[in-house]
């Protein structure tokens, strides 16, 4: 990912709570000279101070098992808005998008089936609905046995984290607040983010 240096988000702690927050990811792998992609939500972990993502994929999706050793792309974006020049000082000035998006990389493995598949179903119920936990509790054992096999659950451990905030920090103080202040009064919640993060910066 392109990141010029003022748009870096270089704290990892920030970047884990960004994909935590938007954690419905893109996985990108490649077959041949040919990128693939799904669309899954996220468990993400920090263990021993390495950067996990968990989930699980439809056993019928090939992509599944094209994944595996390989090095894989997950990129977590969300909110973003578009910034018009009307904000700015000067007239001599172009539209542009503020935005924040994190690219994780790392190699992929499978969980095994059985227990371990088991515990991250638990706790992606624990992560997004813990309520329905006891609905799935009492679900028939068969019916459920034939739930998790029809899946395929994996890891990533990341090696390399790339963030990019780009929150017209290149611009002037007003016209950070013009900007502020604009999205902060949209109805479009992803303006009204994008705003709550410009804010935080100061």
């Amino acid at each position: 990912m392109y990141i010029p240096k003022h748009f870096q988000l270089a704290d990892q702690q920030q970047a884990v709570s960004f994909m935590q927050r938007y954690s419905f990811a893109t996985i990108i792998t490649s077959e041949g000279d040919v990128p693939v992609a799904t669309h899954l939500p996220f468990l993400v972990e920090l263990r021993d101070d390495k950067i996990v993502l968990c989930s699980h994929f439809a056993r019928a999706n090939p992509q599944a098992n094209d994944m595996v050793g390989k090095t894989v792309l997950v990129i977590f974006t969300e909110p973003h808005a578009y910034v018009s020049p009307q904000h700015y000082e000067k007239e001599t000035n172009v539209p542009t998008w503020n935005y924040m998006a994190v690219h994780a990389y790392g190699k992929a493995t499978l969980v095994p089936e059985g227990a371990d598949t088991a515990l991250l179903l638990a706790k992606t119920i624990n992560n997004y609905e813990e309520a329905y936990q006891q609905q799935w509790n009492s679900l028939p054992y068969e019916y459920k046995q034939k739930m998790m096999k029809g899946i395929v659950a994996f890891e990533i451990v990341v090696d390399d984290l790339q963030g990019k905030q780009k929150l017209s920090q290149n611009r002037t103080a007003v016209e950070r607040e013009n900007i502020i202040s604009a999205l902060g009064k949209s109805d479009d919640t992803n303006e009204q983010d994008i705003a709550k993060y410009m804010d935080g910066l100061k």
